[in-house]
């Protein structure tokens, strides 16, 4: 009877204990639930924001932009909604004269991107040399430029360049000109512009990829025989390449785009892409037309960064 008892009493504390832990169970799901609902809203806290700057201030333009390619410009500028959607502003680019301005902005953003490289690389080979107390000042005069003003900076230029400036003064006064030359409002001051405005942007990620070489591989270059310029190019501008790359970008994209200093130190007379841009959307109000060249100049420049990633990685995977 006492056995009979103890066993029809088991299933009674069974029941209880599968309860109680289907009880935990929930608790813990719900427990993990809340945490998770927590965890979304402080990602959403700490992402909207910089989501919130992207759509109002990129995406919403850029859709805009994309949006006025389909129309035509409107009798008194602006958009002409009533006519329509149509095809014919993007045939515009095909014309050779814009043609012509994009080939003159590919020419001087490349030369000003290969000075800049031949001016950066030494300068940057040069800092890596240096103690770490000078290595630092020498980074500082770097990047002291961008503590002033851009345009600022660029009326110093003409400054320097007009008829009466410092540089033809210097010309005059050693004797190597009997009459001050015609530097300022050229297709050369232009150039000298963009290369002072962005060497820097040159000179930084060239000093960041020489200075992570390791020196144990050009002393066992220098300990096989080879001699200093052997182990430059086959040793420090291999392992440098990805450097490169990015300074040439960080050059060209600017250079590219920039209208201020085609205007400035180019007085009208060197019309780049930028300037065209600014034109057609301040001075003929002709904004679809605006429009595609801006996205043209975009996707331009987004296959040039294709490129410039997918070399890079090549140039890697070679190491």
């Amino acid at each position: 009877m006492a056995a009979g008892g103890r066993a029809g009493a088991d299933p009674v504390p069974r029941r209880l204990k599968a309860g109680s832990g289907a009880r935990t169970r929930a608790d813990s799901a719900a427990r993990t639930r809340a945490g998770s609902a927590a965890r979304t809203r402080a990602r959403l806290v700490l992402i909207g924001p910089g989501f919130s700057y992207l759509v109002v201030l990129l995406m919403l333009p850029l859709a805009l932009v994309i949006g006025y390619t389909a129309f035509r410009r409107g009798r008194f500028g602006g958009i002409a909604y009533g006519d329509g959607m149509t095809g014919d502003t993007l045939a515009r680019i095909a014309d050779p004269l814009y043609a012509g301005v994009l080939t003159d902005s590919l020419r001087i953003a490349g030369i000003t991107t290969v000075l800049a490289l031949a001016l950066g690389y030494p300068t940057a080979y040069a800092i890596t040399r240096l103690t770490a107390r000078w290595r630092t000042v020498a980074l500082v005069l770097v990047v002291l430029p961008f503590w002033t003003n851009f345009l600022v900076r660029t009326y110093a230029w003409i400054v320097l360049l007009s008829s009466e400036g410092v540089v033809n003064r210097a010309l005059t006064g050693i004797g190597l000109t009997d009459r001050p030359l015609r530097l300022l409002y050229t297709e050369g001051a232009v150039v000298v512009g963009l290369l002072y405005a962005y060497l820097p942007l040159m000179v930084l990620p060239l000093y960041a990829a020489i200075e992570r070489v390791d020196r144990r591989l050009l002393e066992a270059s220098a300990d096989l025989g080879a001699r200093p310029a052997r182990t430059f190019w086959s040793v420090t501008l291999p392992l440098t390449l990805p450097g490169v790359l990015t300074g040439c970008v960080f050059v060209f994209v600017p250079s590219l785009g920039n209208f201020v200093v085609p205007e400035l130190l180019g007085g009208g007379r060197t019309v780049m892409v930028g300037n065209l841009i600014r034109d057609q959307f301040l001075t003929a109000r002709d904004w679809p037309f605006g429009s595609v060249l801006a996205l043209a100049l975009m996707a331009f420049l987004v296959l040039l960064l294709m490129a410039q990633a997918w070399a890079g990685q090549r140039t890697t995977g070679r190491r």
